[in-house]
């Protein structure tokens, strides 16, 4: 898959305000951002997102996903720490 695929699949199922990804085909890098993390731990934003990738990971279509997570407010500060 490529990133514009995987980022779309993700972006389709996920309302986000920012998305970036990279990788070399098999091992991605996403940094995420949205509204629907608020309140939830790293682990249950982590679930969301491969929610979003359905069986692209069971399939390993997609052989590895990292990620950063962020809510709106915590990317506003971790962009002001820059």
């Amino acid at each position: 898959m490529t990133a514009e695929q995987i980022q779309h699949l993700i972006s389709t199922g996920l309302a986000c305000e920012y998305i970036t990804l990279e990788g070399d085909g098999r091992h991605w890098y996403a940094t995420i951002v949205s509204a629907e993390f608020e309140g939830k731990r790293p682990i249950a934003r982590h679930q969301q997102v491969y929610a979003t990738l359905g069986s692209k990971m069971a399939t390993d279509e997609v052989h590895a996903l990292s990620m950063k997570t962020f809510t709106p407010a915590e990317w506003a500060t971790a962009q002001a720490k820059g």
